[in-house]
């Protein structure tokens, strides 16, 4: 039972991976690709990713977040979203989210930030993580003022395949399909909530990197990439695509500092230098080979996520 809701730190719901599917047991959402953030909102307000740190000085453009939602206290679940040409640009919220603080404010009038809403936890003394979605949902309407920095994430009903092939066809990373009479289960994975991408991505742990070659000599070749598989860190092999020089270069300057005994059991054909397996990244792949390598691996971006929850789904 949480006592302080307005001072607790809060888990967000998480979600399984699943095809797309009609049901009228299910509403559909598009799938933002931001950082997820729990907005408490009361006298004052606070943001907290998924990871539970306060990221508040981040966004200084959503303080006015406080001033679009009618209410005295409340609890919002969400994400936090650079949008360009009305769909999210998640190479603009990867700046944001790695910057140095004194950069907030310069960067918040270069890649605004817009929180996209689609939950509400908590309103003026009252928890409503056991209402049915539908009823949260509603609620949450109710007492938001949309704006450029805030938006409510409308939903369909009962015609996944057609909302994501439709998303799909934007160019968007996918659509979720949440059950209409499920409660909100604080920090739980829960099969209520399905995520339907239309690209094969795995979140990895980076465990290191290859040395690098030719124009990439004083970066690195390629990063190490693992995943929990039953509890246990396994290596997935390779990514070697889809940096960009600031990335490669950023990225080499941090794993320096982060060298470390290898942290898995499986000896690649090839030298790795191992790092402490703390940082996340999502990789895009074909597929999962039976020996449980990702082909075709393709680096998105860093992601700020506990690499306990990166699970391999298979």
């Amino acid at each position: 039972m949480i006592e302080n809701w307005m001072e607790a730190r809060l888990s967000p719901m998480l979600a399984y991976s699943s095809e797309p599917f009609d049901s009228p047991d299910f509403v559909f959402e598009p799938k933002f690709d931001g950082t997820r953030c729990i907005a408490f909102l009361g006298e004052g307000i606070r943001l907290q990713n998924r990871r539970l740190v306060n990221i508040t000085k981040r966004y200084p453009e959503l303080s006015t977040l406080r001033g679009r939602v009618r209410a005295r206290e409340a609890i919002l679940d969400g994400e936090i979203v650079v949008l360009r040409e009305g769909k999210p640009d998640f190479r603009s919220i990867q700046m944001r989210e790695h910057a140095e603080e004194h950069k907030a404010d310069m960067l918040s009038k270069i890649y605004p930030a817009t929180y996209v809403c689609f939950d509400l936890l908590y309103l003026d003394g009252q928890p409503l993580v056991d209402l049915p979605l539908q009823e949260r949902k509603t609620r949450l309407k109710e007492i938001l003022e949309e704006g450029e920095e805030v938006m409510y994430v409308r939903h369909y009903e009962e015609r996944g395949k057609w909302l994501f092939e439709r998303f799909r066809e934007l160019g968007w990373e996918g659509i979720m399909g949440k059950r209409v009479e499920s409660k909100y289960q604080i920090g739980r994975r829960s099969r209520d909530w399905l995520k339907i991408k239309a690209l094969k991505t795995q979140d990895c742990v980076i465990l290191g990197y290859t040395p690098g070659e030719g124009w990439r000599e004083d970066t690195f070749g390629a990063l190490a990439i693992g995943a929990y598989r039953e509890g246990k860190l396994i290596f997935l092999g390779k990514v070697g695509t889809g940096f960009d020089e600031e990335t490669l270069r950023e990225l080499k300057r941090t794993l320096d500092g982060m060298r470390a005994e290898k942290p898995v059991e499986e000896e690649p054909p090839y030298p790795v230098i191992w790092v402490r397996p703390e940082l996340v990244c999502e990789v895009r792949y074909v597929e999962i080979t039976p020996d449980l390598k990702l082909r075709a691996p393709a680096f998105l971006r860093l992601k700020d996520k506990d690499p306990r929850e990166c699970e391999l789904e298979t």
